[in-house]
């Protein structure tokens, strides 16, 4: 209770006489101290984002939702806002343009993955069949798939002879992240899947891989990527960076179950909450990136 009353206390009343005292005595104002003193990455522009949201001004607030075609008069009214003479402090409207990049790139490309979540596999549709269809060839390239509907799905660890049943909870995201990590690291993609089709340490290999989507969205949705796409991108979070996320735990995953070695498939979430709880540790470190890094690219 104590707590939330000296946040309470803080947020309402010192922290706004605590910043003007600091800008009298340094002549400069929140932002300015932030984008000077803290290196570029999600250090500084988490800074940032804190201090817009809690300010009292609509315009340093109401720069979390502009536009991405807006940022930069954005930036100018901010600049008035606060008084900040660019000849005085020439690099704090670039330093600042980047942040604001980051932060509001961040909520775009949540409503981006949402959209393809939300977005249903269709047999009516035939891009979405073309892209399961991409995705066995990928990864089963030496064997022809006998029908549209078949048990030979299971080789590559769906649960039924129509995959299409595997898609309900993440939608078409789950299939696409499927696709681009067998497309874009190929190598690495069938060795996790012969991993994954190992007699003893097996597990369904595109269950698990939706289930690591659905690990990847609540991580974006809760805001715990920040520091990963912070830090790993100046600009703009786009979808194939959180596709590429995605590779990074697909990779990551298997590498922590074979090394684990469970007894069965059926102590599956236990390890899968463990390896939840070390990619949630690596996100606190303000250097966190979780950055698929192989020998080759394919």
């Amino acid at each position: 209770m104590l707590g939330y009353i000296w946040q309470y206390v803080y947020t309402s009343f010192l922290r706004y006489w605590l910043k003007w005292l600091i800008r009298q005595a340094t002549g400069k104002c929140e932002l300015q101290r932030i984008c000077s003193e803290c290196k570029p990455g999600a250090t500084r522009t988490a800074k940032a984002e804190y201090s817009l949201r809690s300010s009292k001004s609509k315009v340093l607030r109401g720069a979390l939702e502009t536009s991405k075609d807006n940022l930069e008069q954005c930036v100018d009214q901010i600049m008035k806002e606060k008084n900040v003479k660019p000849q005085k402090d020439p690099q704090f409207k670039a330093s600042l343009h980047i942040c604001l990049l980051q932060i509001t790139g961040y909520s775009s490309l949540y409503v981006s993955v949402e959209d393809l979540r939300k977005e249903v596999f269709s047999s009516d549709n035939p891009e979405h069949e073309a892209m399961l269809l991409k995705l066995w060839d990928l990864l089963m390239p030496s064997v022809k798939l006998e029908s549209r509907i078949t048990k030979q799905w299971g080789d590559i660890g769906f649960q039924g002879d129509d995959p299409k049943t595997d898609f309900r909870g993440m939608g078409l995201l789950g299939l696409i992240n499927l696709v681009f990590f067998s497309e874009n690291y190929t190598v690495e993609a069938r060795q996790v899947l012969s991993h994954a089709n190992h007699p003893k340490l097996g597990y369904s290999y595109a269950i698990v891989g939706i289930n690591l989507t659905e690990m990847a969205y609540s991580l974006l949705k809760s805001g715990a990527l920040k520091p990963h796409f912070y830090n790993t991108i100046q600009g703009t979070p786009e979808l194939q960076h959180f596709h590429q996320l995605y590779c990074y735990l697909a990779y990551e995953f298997d590498k922590f179950w074979v090394a684990e070695e469970p007894e069965s498939i059926m102590h599956f979430n236990q390890y899968r909450e463990k390896f939840h709880t070390i990619v949630k540790t690596h996100l606190q470190e303000p250097d966190a990136s979780l950055t698929l890094t192989v020998s080759s690219k394919n």
